[in-house]
């Protein structure tokens, strides 16, 4: 992972940012949670959001951090790059997380939130037609991501198994 500090974004839990190169996004702490980036390759310009929950039928009342749920994040990345001046066409997508971090003895939907946030964001990304080039996702162990804007990379380290490039 990087060591210039003074050139990274922290993206928190339910977190969403929209930055321009030479900035670098980070988060931390994905289990179930998704780190999701789209980005725009002839802009430089990438948001992240930190993604908890697929889907925002769930939240009580008004969805106050849209970066929460896997329909409200896509779409507000997609909103928030686009006043950036992106163009819905060229966005691309990559992503890291949604480990099933928790064993149980019989396998229940309700406890597989990281593979219902991974179906959730794919679908929203259909549903927009924002192509997905890369993603590490599933396993049961934590990651950290980071997502140099420049570069297009996203360095993903997992607990106990390193950093790869994606």
């Amino acid at each position: 992972m990087t060591n210039n500090v003074g050139s990274i974004v922290s993206v928190g839990i339910a977190g969403i940012h929209v930055v321009s190169a030479p900035l670098i996004l980070r988060t931390v702490g994905l289990g179930s949670c998704v780190g999701l980036v789209l980005f725009d390759s002839t802009i430089k310009a990438a948001a992240m959001a930190h993604i908890m929950l697929p889907d925002s039928s769930i939240a009580r009342g008004t969805v106050e951090k849209p970066g929460k749920f896997a329909d409200t994040a896509v779409a507000e990345l997609v909103k928030m790059l686009t006043r950036k001046g992106a163009d819905v066409k060229r966005l691309k997508a990559k992503m890291a997380g949604g480990a099933m971090m928790f064993s149980f003895t019989t396998m229940k939907e309700a406890a597989a939130i990281g593979k219902r946030n991974v179906e959730a964001i794919e679908a929203q990304l259909n549903k927009y037609g924002i192509r997905k080039v890369s993603a590490k996702v599933g396993g049961n162990k934590g990651r950290t991501v980071e997502f140099d804007v420049e570069s297009e990379i996203m360095r993903v380290r997992t607990v106990n198994e390193g950093v790869v490039e994606i």
